[in-house]
């Protein structure tokens, strides 16, 4: 059985380096948003620390996932990132609110911005943006945790697009509401980010079925693999962002363990290729016959993780 390649072993490093970058590139931001009196430059500050803590969180994932199940930690430590992601959403959410706040203080009174330090400090961060997401692209399609990564740099490149069109407005109308406007929608979308971090984090952490996944999906491929008379008390969660378990019992005839042995291989293969879930833990239950309703009481029970 074939399982999904290992992440690069160099995208630890691309990741600390993206880190590095984006929490220089913050700093300058906020100097240059008090400085030029932007509160949008400082808006934008706000969410690319937001871009800080994604890729803080990627990393802290990319490094813990590595790291073995223990005596204590049966099932590894993949929750730690799940919860530390569950928290900064519950922060972000509380910066935005401020964001909002501030906004509508400026939008009632207007404040002049020095647009060509918006203009010089936005571009320089769509560049800044740029260069991660051309180093966290190759990952992006295969782990769901780097594309999370990818993803929040995409939004921030789209904010400095926006803070640059804003500039430009500013420069040639000098209606200075626009700074205002324009932190407004930068906290929309920190608002945005951070609810489905909410969401998503809360739904591990509470156990759900893991996002994209459909219960009768599941169970209806694992029907149609030859031998299998039923499945029932199907349970699928995930241990992390891109780790996913299932536990079951599976109704087969009376055969002998070689050939439950196949079947069972063959369960997992089309529980890791089809619906990328690697730990399971699979309860055999054998009829004497095909169309016997209930099992009788032998018993067997597999576990598996890629």
């Amino acid at each position: 059985m074939e399982f999904p390649a290992r992440a690069r072993p160099d995208m630890g490093r691309v990741l600390k380096w993206s880190l590095g970058l984006t929490v220089a590139f913050v700093a300058l931001e906020i100097a240059a948003g008090l400085e030029a009196r932007s509160l949008a430059l400082l808006s934008d500050a706000g969410h690319n620390f937001t871009d800080a803590l994604a890729l803080l969180l990627a990393w802290f994932g990319y490094y813990v996932a590595q790291r073995p199940a223990d005596e204590i930690k049966t099932y590894g430590y993949h929750r730690a990132g799940v919860l530390a992601a569950f928290v900064n959403a519950l922060v972000l959410l509380a910066l935005a609110a401020y964001i909002f706040y501030e906004s509508y203080r400026r939008w009632l009174a207007p404040q002049p911005v020095h647009e060509i330090t918006m203009l010089v400090v936005a571009g320089l961060g769509l560049v800044v943006n740029l260069v991660i997401m051309h180093g966290l692209a190759s990952e992006r399609r295969r782990d769901l945790n780097i594309r999370g990564a990818w993803a929040h740099m995409l939004g921030d490149a789209l904010g400095s697009v926006g803070i640059l069109v804003g500039a430009v407005v500013i420069r040639w109308t000098g209606w200075h509401r626009v700074d205002p406007l324009l932190s407004a929608l930068i906290g929309l979308l920190i608002v945005w980010t951070a609810w489905d971090i909410v969401r998503e984090s809360l739904n591990i952490l509470l156990e759900g079925l893991p996002r994209g996944l459909k219960l009768e999906d599941v169970v209806q491929a694992l029907r149609e693999i030859p031998g299998v008379l039923d499945v029932h008390d199907v349970h699928i969660w995930s241990l992390g962002s891109t780790t996913h378990a299932l536990s079951c019992h599976v109704v087969i005839e009376d055969v002998p363990p070689s050939e439950s042995e196949g079947l069972l291989r063959r369960l997992n293969q089309v529980l890791a290729e089809r619906f990328m879930i690697c730990h399971t833990t699979i309860q055999f239950e054998h009829v004497a016959c095909p169309g016997c309703t209930m099992p009788n009481h032998r018993e067997r029970s597999f576990s598996a993780t890629c």
